[in-house]
């Protein structure tokens, strides 16, 4: 195990965790930011494991299913935008 391979997985541990809030609040960021961060966490979650970055490779996996899961719950109530936004047209 390298030291990069520590250093971004205590990275990739802290981000991941960050992550949990989002995952229980009402209130979600936008579908398309959470698809497209989910889909580019899942690139770098091969290529970490390509490069033999196991430690690496868990929690950039976790950030990628959560931002995943982030687009699920928003897409699941309908995409409808966060209540503390304005109303189109305003």
């Amino acid at each position: 195990m390298s030291w990069q391979d520590v250093v971004l997985a205590t990275g990739g541990f802290v981000l991941a965790t960050a992550l949990l809030p989002a995952l229980r609040a009402e209130e979600k960021p936008p579908l398309h930011t959470s698809i497209v961060t989910g889909l580019v966490l899942g690139t770098f979650t091969v290529t970490l494991a390509t490069l033999g970055l196991w430690l690496a490779t868990i929690p950039t996996a976790a950030q990628s299913l959560g931002w995943l899961y982030l687009g699920w719950q928003r897409q699941r109530r309908g995409g409808r935008p966060p209540s503390w936004l304005p109303p189109p047209g305003l």
